[in-house]
C-alpha cells in the first residue's frame, strides 16, 4: 500500500506542489534593496535570436503603488528547474548584480485565468507579504510581471521537502516528529494571528532549510481575513488531509489547520496519512465515519495529541478555544522551549548536509534534469497577448511588490 501511495502522490494529487529551495542569509541585508526593481522588459539572452517587442502601453498592467519600473527577467540567470505546477515552474536563479540565489516562481497568466485561479494567486502574494517576520515561513523578496507572466522572487530553500525525506525513511522517530510538528505549529499559529487560515498543510508544502529547520511554503489556498470566530466554506485542499467539515461542505474555521497538523504528525509517525485508502471515495468515507485507530508504538502523549487534533467535531478539536496556545501547552510538546524554537536555538534532529546553493541532491531529478526553458524570461508575440490582456490587467492589479526598507531592519 505504501508504494502505491507514493506512486499516486508522485502523479500529483494537487496542482500546487512546490519545490522551492537553501537559505535566505541575504534577505534581511539592506544591500538587497539595490536589486528591488520592477518592469516588463524581456530577457534577450533567454529569448535567443527572436526577441519580442516590449508590451505596448495598452498591454501594460497596473502594477500598483509598490511597483518599481526597473526589475526584469534579464536581471536573473536561470540555472535549474526545481519544481513544476499547473501554472508554471519554479527555478533556481542567481541575480546577476549580486550573485545571490533565489527561487523564482514563474506563472503563466493565461493558465491561471483559464482555471479562474487569479484569486488564489493574489491571495498567495498577499500572504507572502505578511511573512517577513516569521522564521518558519518562506519569504517573498519582491514580485513583478511581464505581459504574460507573473514572477515571485522567493527565498531559496534546498534542504528538500519533508515528503521527500519521509518517503526515503518511511517514518520518523517521535523526537524528530515532535520538532517538526512544533515548528509547523508555530508557523500556523503566526498565520492565525494574522487572521489567515492556511488550509493546505501537507508534507509537499513543508520544506527543510539548509540547516534542517521547517519552512512552510505555497500559500495559494490560504484564506485571508478569517477572524478568531469566523468561518469559510470553500472546498479545497488535498484529499488525504481534508478535514471532515470541509468534506461535508460545512463552514469551517482555523481549526481546519489543526486537523491537518494532526494528519501530518500521524503520517510522520506511521508512514501513511490517517484514514488513507487508495480508493478516494473510501478514504473520504473513512475521514467522515471511521474512528481514529492508533497503533501502540507511540507514547501516550502523542496518542492524546493525535486524538485531540484528529477530532472529527471541530467544536471539540484541540485548538478550537484558544487556538495555538492549546497546542503549545499540550504535554506532547513539554520538551520544547518555544522561545528557543522560534529563535532557531534548538539543533534540528536532521541535517540535510547541503554543500551550497548548487547542491540539488534533495530535489527530484524529474525537475532538475529538465532543461531550463528558453522562454522563461520572455513574452509571446504581442498578438497572442492582446486578446486577454484586459482581463489579465484587471485580475493582477497590484501584484508587484518591493518591500520597504523597514522590512530588513
Amino acid at each position: 500500500m505504501y508504494s502505491a501511495f507514493m506512486k499516486q502522490r508522485r502523479m500529483g494529487l494537487n496542482d500546487f506542489i512546490q519545490r522551492l529551495a537553501t537559505n535566505s542569509y541575504a534577505c534581511k541585508h539592506p544591500e538587497v534593496q539595490s536589486i528591488l526593481n520592477l518592469s516588463p522588459p524581456q530577457d534577450a539572452e533567454l529569448m535567443n535570436a527572436n526577441p519580442s517587442p516590449p508590451p505596448s502601453p495598452s498591454q501594460q498592467i497596473n502594477l500598483g503603488p509598490s511597483s518599481n519600473p526597473s526589475a526584469k527577467p534579464s536581471d536573473f540567470h536561470f540555472l535549474k528547474v526545481i519544481g513544476k505546477g499547473s501554472f508554471g515552474k519554479v527555478l533556481l536563479a542567481r541575480h546577476r548584480a549580486d550573485d545571490q540565489f533565489y527561487a523564482v516562481k514563474v506563472l503563466q497568466k493565461k493558465a491561471i485565468l483559464k482555471k479562474k485561479e487569479e484569486k488564489h494567486i493574489m491571495s498567495e502574494r498577499n500572504v507572502l507579504l505578511k511573512n517577513v517576520k516569521h522564521p518558519f515561513l518562506v519569504g517573498l523578496h519582491y514580485s513583478f510581471q511581464t505581459a504574460d507572466k507573473l514572477y515571485f522572487i522567493l527565498d531559496y530553500i534546498n534542504g528538500g521537502e519533508l515528503f521527500y525525506h519521509l518517503q526515503r525513511e518511511r517514518c520518523f522517530l517521535e523526537p524528530r516528529a515532535r520538532f517538526y510538528a512544533a515548528e509547523i505549529a508555530s508557523a500556523l499559529g503566526y498565520l492565525h494571528s494574522l487572521n489567515i487560515v492556511y488550509r493546505d498543510l501537507k508534507p509537499e508544502n513543508i520544506l527543510l532549510d539548509s540547516e534542517g529547520h521547517i519552512i512552510l511554503t505555497d500559500f495559494g489556498l490560504c484564506k485571508e481575513n478569517i477572524e478568531p470566530n469566523g468561518t469559510t466554506s470553500t472546498f479545497c485542499g488535498t484529499p488525504e488531509y481534508l478535514a471532515p467539515e470541509v468534506l461535508h461542505k460545512q463552514p469551517y474555521d482555523r481549526t481546519v489547520d489543526w486537523w491537518c497538523l494532526g494528519a501530518v504528525l500521524y503520517e510522520m509517525l506511521y508512514g501513511l496519512p490517517p484514514f488513507y485508502s487508495r480508493n478516494t471515495a473510501e478514504m473520504y468515507d473513512n475521514i467522515l465515519n471511521k474512528p481514529l485507530q492508533l497503533k501502540p508504538n507511540i507514547s501516550n502523549a502523542a496518542r492524546h495529541l493525535l486524538e485531540g487534533l484528529l477530532q472529527k467535531d471541530r467544536t471539540k478539536r484541540l485548538g478550537c478555544t484558544e487556538d495555538f496556545i492549546e497546542i503549545k501547552n499540550h504535554i506532547f510538546f513539554s520538551p520544547i522551549n518555544w522561545d528557543d524554537l522560534n529563535s532557531k536555538k534548538i539543533t534540528p534532529p536532521f541535517n540535510p548536509n547541503v554543500t551550497g546553493p548548487n547542491d540539488l541532491r534533495h530535489f527530484d531529478p524529474e525537475f532538475t534534469d529538465e532543461p531550463v526553458p528558453s522562454s522563461i524570461g520572455c513574452s509571446p508575440d504581442s498578438a497572442l497577448v492582446t486578446a486577454s490582456i484586459k482581463e489579465a490587467a484587471e485580475a493582477f492589479v497590484g501584484f508587484s511588490y518591493a518591500p520597504s526598507m523597514d522590512s530588513y531592519l
